[in-house]
């Protein structure tokens, strides 16, 4: 196989590593050919609180991804994930000065780079520029306007910016394992890549993605970001929520929460009991499931009224008919997707990364859906590499789409 097609997503979570490893096909189609999982020991709440454990989980998350591919990784595309994420939306503005008025991509580069004239104070970074529409001579709703003739040009663009410190660190850790990152994508963005569906984002659609330390969420409006948001909250608080109100360790309390977690009491019929072992003792102890209920759905309300309170202090007014996406692992316990409706007031539906093909059932789950999402953005950008380097006359134009992917070069 060579080498060229192969592309690689890291998801270094706070609760686990994940590699995924994909082949692009001639057609463009990717197949998972490798997946690697590590336990994540170096971050506490999203924040990387110790490099040389979070080193150790990269190495055992890729050796493993290597093994199943039978593919060396080298080059990786890395999410970035937390309640550090934050966004706005700028306009600039440039007057078109080529030959007759044309539109070059030279153009859409100088707008582009007019609407990053803000001030970022120095502990934060922008991460990435990403245009919305752009503006001709008045004219809106434009997706490309290169080729076009017009005097003066405009473009809304989302900006997303993050802690310089976190950034440093994760890209530290990522080379201190051998490897070299081809891109940093905001986990949000990535999982909407791979399981929200182009007509949801073009009615307006907000993702969800609870993790395990933090829940990272994106709003899309006519097929672009609105809102980019990290919110400091996820499934490892409602596991420690479960461990102090059971009086158990935080391991017995992940699994009570994957077997018997549930969110909605009205799911639970009857008195069904479990099993737990207390904290600091054999002693095992009967508690029914209402029980386990009684300390996760406040939990989940929480996480879902501080969502709903970042998208009100956004100033979005939108109605969102394409409703809410939610993934993460915590997207599976039973009866989030009632839960959430209730609480955002808006249809919702569980994402399952889609468009991959090869060993797709090993990562069919939402806790996939942002390496999912990075592999399929990095088979994107690698298909246009293919472009360029079969046709010199693209180069000026892989050059401007590079630069919109590799904001931190």
């Amino acid at each position: 196989m060579a080498r060229r097609n192969v592309v690689v997503g890291l998801d270094i979570g706070t609760t686990k590593t994940v590699v995924l490893v994909g082949e692009v096909a001639p057609n463009g189609r990717v197949y998972i050919i490798g997946v690697g999982e590590a336990p994540s020991r170096g971050l506490r709440k999203g924040a990387i609180v110790d490099i040389e454990d979070t080193v150790r989980s990269i190495d055992q998350a890729v050796e493993k991804a290597e093994h199943m591919s039978g593919v060396e990784v080298d080059r990786v595309m890395v999410a970035v994930s937390g309640s550090h994420l934050n966004s706005l939306n700028n306009r600039g503005v440039v007057a078109v000065a080529g030959p007759g008025r044309e539109i070059t991509s030279v153009d859409v580069e100088r707008v582009l780079y007019n609407t990053r004239m803000i001030v970022v104070p120095p502990e934060r970074r922008i991460v990435h520029v990403l245009p919305r529409q752009y503006i001709v001579d008045g004219y809106d709703s434009i997706r490309d306007p290169v080729g076009m003739i017009g005097v003066r040009l405009e473009v809304e663009a989302h900006i997303i910016t993050a802690s310089s410190t976190y950034l440093q660190n994760l890209v530290k850790c990522v080379e201190k394992a051998g490897l070299r990152v081809e891109t940093l994508v905001v986990n949000p963005m990535a999982a909407a890549e791979a399981s929200v569906l182009p007509e949801e984002k073009e009615l307006g659609v907000l993702l969800v993605d609870i993790g395990g330390g933090t829940t990272d969420m994106a709003l899309f409006e006519k097929g672009s970001l609105w809102l980019t948001s990290g919110l400091p909250l996820g499934g490892d608080h409602i596991t420690s929520d479960l461990a102090v109100g059971l009086r158990t360790t935080l391991l017995e309390a992940e699994r009570v929460k994957r077997e018997y977690g549930c969110v909605l009491m009205e799911l639970i019929s009857g008195n069904e009991s479990v099993m737990i072992t207390n904290v600091g003792s054999r002693e095992v102890n009967q508690i029914t499931r209402r029980n386990i209920v009684e300390v996760i759905q406040p939990r989940v309300q929480e996480i879902l009224m501080l969502v709903r309170e970042a998208i009100l202090r956004s100033g979005y007014q939108g109605a969102l008919p394409g409703g809410c996406v939610l993934t993460g692992g915590t997207a599976l316990l039973a009866g989030m997707k009632e839960l959430a409706q209730d609480e955002l007031q808006l249809p919702v539906r569980i994402g399952y990364p889609e468009g991959l093909g090869g060993l797709v059932d090993v990562a069919h789950s939402p806790q996939f859906s942002t390496v999912a999402g990075l592999v399929l953005q990095a088979a994107k950008q690698f298909q246009v590499v293919i472009v360029a380097e079969a046709d010199p006359l693209l180069g000026g134009i892989w050059g401007k789409l590079k630069s919109w992917w590799k904001e931190l070069a």
